[in-house]
């Protein structure tokens, strides 16, 4: 099939990179978010999909938004047969849905029905999920409602982050979404209507959902800071100054804490939950590099009775 490949961050790469290493299908065009301001310096930047595309020449398409005429003219002009998408970022309107004569198919990074939304892998890390993984779906204007065509699953690990998950099922998914291809091209598969029972919704996660509640159990303090992490970034409050949780281990030994609370040993920093304590291992003070909590500690000079949370 003739294919118009529509992704923007990291994420998508593997995707693209399975689809032009298949053989089979022709990527024609690649459509990816406009150029962004990035680093120190705000200098516009193209996405990781668009510089992936431009070395191996394929031509890239950035349009302001989905439904400019320019964009859709040249969309008719290339004539897909099908338009695979992955974390794209811009809602699709109805008439360029209506271009490929097998319409767009996403790669998402759940189980649907579950996690429907712009952050299922946060989600499901932050849920405590122990098994997740990817599925491809026909794009209907509905969020994440189509019929789907396949999935493969993944197993949640008690370390993960949710940048740890999302790379191994870009991966796996970029596999799923050539076989997909595939399997349309050659009538083999049929896309079967989500079940209406086990929808669970994942919206973006915001700084404010980051913010650790020390009343919480140990392991639900764990869950976020693994799930938000490396974006948006768990935090805590010490100082009157915010302090990034980059990554906690609960103790369940240690219950003599109270939510907040803070014990410094000669390697060790515990903090009290609403259940045990946990450890902190990495963290980073405002404008500071991420560093061992051990040696912030040092640094700040913790005191006695000094607590974290606000």
């Amino acid at each position: 099939m003739k294919l118009v490949f529509a992704g923007t961050p990291e994420v998508a790469v593997p995707a693209l990179d399975a689809l032009i290493a298949s053989g089979r299908h022709e990527v024609a065009a690649v459509v990816t978010r406009p150029d962004a301001p990035a680093g120190r310096g705000r200098r516009l930047v193209a996405s990781p999909v668009a510089q992936r595309a431009e070395e191996a020449g394929i031509e890239v398409l950035k349009p302001g938004r989905p439904r400019d005429e320019d964009f859709l003219a040249r969309l008719r002009e290339i004539a897909p047969d099908c338009c695979p998408v992955v974390a794209y970022g811009a809602l699709l309107p109805r008439v360029a849905l209506d271009i490929p004569a097998h319409g767009w198919v996403n790669l998402h990074f759940s189980l649907l029905p579950a996690w429907r939304g712009a952050a299922p892998v946060q989600h499901a890390v932050m849920a405590g999920d122990e098994i997740t993984g990817a599925s491809t779906f026909l794009i209907e204007e509905g969020l994440d409602s189509g019929p789907v065509y396949g999935t493969v699953t993944e197993e949640v690990r008690a370390t993960d982050t949710s940048g740890d998950l999302l790379t191994r099922l870009a991966f796996a998914g970029s596999g799923l979404l050539a076989a997909t291809m595939d399997g349309i091209e050659d009538g083999t598969l049929k896309a079967v209507p989500q079940p209406a029972d086990g929808v669970t919704l994942a919206p973006k996660i915001s700084v404010e959902d980051a913010h650790v509640d020390w009343a919480a159990p140990a392991l639900r303090v764990d869950r976020v800071v693994r799930g938000c992490t490396p974006s948006p970034g768990s935090w805590t409050v010490f100082r009157g100054e915010r302090l990034k949780l980059i990554q906690v281990v609960p103790v369940p030994e240690r219950t003599d804490l109270a939510p907040g609370a803070l014990a410094v040993g000669k390697n060790n920093v515990y903090v009290g939950t609403g259940s045990y304590a946990v450890e902190l291992l990495w963290v980073q003070a405002q404008g500071k590099k991420p560093m061992r909590a051990a040696d912030w500690a040092r640094g700040v000079r913790i005191a006695s009775g000094e607590v974290v949370g606000g």
